[in-house]
């Protein structure tokens, strides 16, 4: 039991089962590489495997070092690296050492090569004030893959595919790659961690945040979503403690949608910053953080949300925020009030595309009692379930969802207004002749 134990704890890349993937069969499936043993080999994915043995061969020109070099590193960690996958053992991979690491060298070079790349020709193009120029790199100008224009074209289902929680490789492939390319500097993971952050355009991340333990590339994206947020965290913990009546029964926790919440009298702002766990409600204001909504959010989400399910111990704060957006989205109003409300930002072009996205993405979710956002969601459920501001939510969501309803009871208003003048004045007339 012990080993099994300890061989659970090195488990970090998991094959997601059919039970999932049913749900969305393409969100799990890489379209142009294969990063790992999982894929390897597919038709679909045949074709990146020459560009693989290219950057390779840059690689190690450019390294100087033998290839041997390297082998003998990831051999040093080889069965720690094979524990990293789930079921690797009903694999040829796992009996096949050799041809095991040949696949890490490959894959964690071909990653290397594209974040350095990629870094390469931004840094060109903002240095030529725009303009295309990729001379720098020992790769050909009109390359496929890394160039401006594999950039432009071929780089966006890189990285689509580079967050799949199936395509993954261990990041202790690509330290070890960086070690022996650097002589083992001391600066190799920073730079490391520095330049996947870049590449997935996270640089609004600290420098501080802890991504020294990250598990893989999608572990690092994973982080980058939820940091710049302790202090928030904390915040939260504290009202909820001083809170703990509200905590209390909790048979009606689920809060409204959006357009309810301001019905309710519940003001919406956007967050200081974009982490994910930035989201509080105090003195009747919810804020949330800003949001990006693209066609390739729902593939990273739903891995995200994958990793967050199998891997214990990875807490499921992206579930949580998946699950509580659902909650407040329930169709384009809600798309198109967070909108107007800084929050959502539509790449997707349509507000209902937008609402049933995440009704999708939420589907058999579940919300951690222990997540932070659990006592926000209770707060604002407590908050909806004042007399008050049911009442007054009561009286928006009847009296003024439309013009003409508003129009009546503007009308009712002033009727009842002059009512009462014609009132006044006829008991001050009738005074005034006793007099």
């Amino acid at each position: 039991m012990a080993n099994t134990s300890a061989q659970w704890s090195k488990r970090s890349i998991y094959r997601v089962p059919a039970c999932v993937t049913d749900l969305n069969k393409e969100a799990y499936k890489p379209q142009m590489v294969s990063i790992g043993p999982y894929h390897h080999g597919e038709p679909n994915l045949r074709t990146m495997e020459e560009h693989k043995r290219r950057a390779l061969l840059h690689f190690m020109k450019r390294s100087k070092r033998p290839l041997q070099s390297y082998i003998d590193e990831l051999t040093t960690v080889v069965q720690d690296l094979k524990d990293a996958y789930d079921q690797l053992a009903e694999l040829k991979w796992y009996h096949d050492t050799e041809a095991f690491i040949q696949l890490m060298i490959m894959d964690g070079c071909f990653i290397l090569e594209i974040l350095r790349t990629t870094a390469q020709t931004q840094t060109t193009t903002v240095a030529s004030g725009g303009h295309d120029q990729t001379t720098d790199h020992d790769y050909a100008d009109n390359d496929p893959i890394f160039s401006s224009h594999g950039k432009l074209y071929i780089v966006p289902y890189l990285k689509r595919d580079m967050l799949m929680l199936q395509n993954q490789i261990p990041m202790l492939v690509l330290r070890k790659l960086v070690a022996v390319q650097n002589d083992n500097s001391s600066k190799k993971g920073k730079d490391l961690t520095k330049a996947i952050l870049s590449f997935f355009s996270q640089t609004s991340v600290k420098k501080s945040a802890p991504f020294d333990e990250c598990l893989h590339i999608l572990d690092v994206y994973r982080k980058s979503l939820l940091v710049d947020s302790s202090q928030h965290v904390s915040r939260i913990k504290k009202q909820s403690a001083s809170h703990h009546d509200i905590n209390q029964g909790g048979g009606d926790e689920i809060i409204r949608s959006a357009t309810e919440l301001i019905e309710a009298g519940i003001k919406i702002e956007k967050s200081k910053t974009r982490s994910l766990k930035d989201i509080s409600f105090r003195k009747g204001v919810l804020k949330l953080p800003h949001i990006v909504v693209d066609d390739a959010l729902e593939s990273l989400y739903l891995n995200l949300m994958a990793f967050e399910r199998f891997h214990v111990g990875a807490e499921n704060e992206i579930t949580s925020y998946i699950f509580f957006m659902d909650n407040i989205i329930d169709n384009a109003k809600d798309v198109s009030l967070l909108h107007s409300c800084g929050i959502i930002q539509n790449a997707l072009g349509s507000d209902k595309a937008v609402a049933n996205l995440f009704n999708s993405l939420s589907k058999d979710v579940t919300l951690d009692p222990k997540s932070s956002l659990h006592e926000v969601r209770k707060r604002v459920s407590h908050y909806c379930q004042r007399p008050w501001h049911k009442w007054r939510a009561n009286l928006m969501h009847t009296y003024f969802t439309n013009p003409w309803a508003i129009l009546s009871v503007a009308a009712a208003i002033f009727l009842f207004a002059l009512t009462i003048i014609q009132t006044v004045y006829s008991v001050l007339s009738y005074v005034n002749g006793s007099s």
